[in-house]
């Protein structure tokens, strides 16, 4: 609430925010597309700008099946409340299916079973994206933000540019509205216009989950198992982490 009463800063202030809702509706005329929604909070604020300006644009979901379970009840929920044009694209085959199957999590598989490698960016990003863009055309808008690590900072200024647009070589072309907003500037834009947020994000906080590690990514995010993921989800969601520790029994390792 606190959050909410504070004056914007100037990047997520009245001025800019209508810049960036004509921005929207320059890419979304140029390029067509969809916003790309996971279910957190950089995107809910993202799909809320897009529906302001178009309020049929189309919504994708990439589901890898990993998802956590009330981020699929809360997508749900808001695809009733908002009349979402939602389109889930579902990762082929499934990441607990691509995991099970690299030999990497299993005690009992054969010592050279994760030998071959495993591209889960292909599997998890370009195919589904693919898809994506052959269905809705080349523009995306997503809650990708600059803020949140090293990598995201250098894909938004790599060449100079600092416009929140990447043109990739495949012919599409991403905006990121929130590019350059901090946490900060997003947790009270959510406050201030009272936008429905994920309930996992209270369920972490409630478990003591540090703030910059309330990342709604996949259950088993290789990018994020050196800082307690795991252990956060066996002590929230101790009936899930043991059916998925039947299938991949190195995760009780890492706990």
């Amino acid at each position: 609430m606190l959050r909410g009463l504070r004056a914007p800063s100037t990047k997520a202030g009245p001025s800019a925010v209508a810049d960036i809702a004509a921005r929207i509706e320059a890419h979304l005329a140029a390029h067509d597309g969809y916003v790309a929604f996971s279910g957190g909070k950089d995107s809910l604020i993202v799909l809320n700008l897009a529906r302001h300006v178009e309020p049929d644009v189309p919504v994708v979901f990439f589901d890898s099946g990993l998802d956590y379970p009330e981020t699929y009840d809360y997508l749900a929920e808001l695809a009733h409340t908002w009349a979402l044009d939602l389109h889930r694209i579902p990762t082929d085959p499934p990441l607990l299916q691509v995991l099970a199957d690299s030999g990497l999590w299993d005690h009992q598989a054969p010592t050279d079973a994760g030998t071959a490698t495993v591209d889960l960016h292909e599997v998890l990003i370009t195919a589904p994206a693919r898809r994506a863009h052959q269905l809705l055309g080349p523009g995306e808008l997503w809650g990708v933000r600059a803020d949140e690590s090293a990598t995201r900072r250098m894909l938004y200024t790599r060449g100079g540019r600092r416009d929140g647009i990447i043109s990739r070589g495949d012919g599409t072309v991403a905006y990121g509205p929130i590019w350059n907003w901090t946490t900060e500037d997003v947790w009270a834009h959510i406050a201030r216009n009272q936008l429905p947020v994920n309930p996992v994000y209270t369920k972490l906080r409630d478990l003591g989950v540090p703030e910059q590690q309330h990342r709604l990514s996949n259950l088993i995010d290789g990018g994020h198992l050196d800082r307690g993921r795991l252990t956060w989800l066996r002590r929230g969601w101790p009936t899930l982490f043991e059916q998925l520790a039947d299938t991949l029994p190195r995760i009780r390792q890492l706990t």
